[in-house]
């Protein structure tokens, strides 16, 4: 039976990884939006419910792993030790990935993750998906704040700032590996980084980048308020034009065209 279950595990393991990298070749030869699970199944010689059943939606087969690590934040603040801050917890484990080059954090040379952060860089939706993810993330981190009895808006605004930061972070990573930086060099920058920005977060940036000289003068095509001075009366005149057009239409024109819509 155990010798059973392990070929049936193999072949799982199998499919997941052909099904992805069939996905991925597809995907870089013809562009994410245009590549169906249809073919996708096609190319793997698969069915389209088989594709399904390992990544239940086509964003999966590129970022699906991300999925299983937006309750890491929430777990990690969950076991803090007695006495340590979220901040404390999130900070040390973020440089304890980065000495491990984990993934997680883009300090990996993998030549799938690559190819993963390229197509996630060129595609819009997948970027949505995956700032959906971190969105995710961030309220998982909330609750398990506010479980401990913190109050619900200060949890909201910690999880949001510690989880922003370390996304910024990792972007850094992520853009300087598909630039063709060396690993090492990036992996050196990379602690001072982090310890340079969860030190803005531990000392606050209220005091930060004051101004020392006097501002330019102010931007003539807004108003006080922050609207543009001439959108109000673009808007109207647009309203307008379209409405002397509609009034100078023959009269047995536009009862026509309300009859048949498809008339134009």
């Amino acid at each position: 039976m155990e010798h059973k279950a392990g070929l049936r595990e193999r072949k799982k393991n199998a499919t997941w990884e052909l099904l992805r990298k069939t996905a991925l070749d597809l995907f870089e030869e013809s562009g994410f939006e245009d590549v169906s699970v249809a073919q996708i199944a096609a190319a793997a010689e698969v069915s389209k419910a088989t594709v399904f059943n390992y990544f239940p939606t086509k964003e999966d087969l590129v970022i699906g792993g991300m999925k299983h690590h937006t309750g890491d934040a929430a777990r990690i603040v969950r076991e803090r030790p007695k006495g340590t801050t979220p901040h404390e917890a999130l900070c040390g484990h973020y440089l304890h990935l980065l000495e491990h080059g984990a993934p997680q954090v883009g300090l990996t040379d993998n030549p799938v993750f690559l190819r993963v952060q390229r197509l996630l860089v060129a595609t819009p939706s997948l970027l949505i998906k995956a700032m959906d993810y971190r969105r995710q993330a961030a309220v998982l981190l909330a609750e398990a704040l506010i479980e401990e009895g913190n109050a619900p808006l200060t949890s909201r605004l910690v999880a949001s700032q510690l989880l922003h930061t370390q996304h910024l972070l990792v972007e850094v990573n992520v853009r300087k590996l598909l630039a063709g930086e060396p690993l090492e060099e990036i992996r050196a920058a990379a602690r001072a980084a982090a310890e340079h920005a969860f030190g803005l977060l531990e000392h606050g940036i209220g005091d930060l980048m004051r101004r020392g000289t006097e501002p330019p003068p102010p931007d003539t095509s807004y108003t006080h308020d922050g609207c543009r001075v001439e959108y109000h009366h673009h808007a109207e005149s647009e309203v307008e034009a379209a409405a002397e057009q509609v009034l100078a239409e023959p009269v047995e024109d536009m009862l026509q065209t309300l009859a048949n819509p498809d008339r134009r």
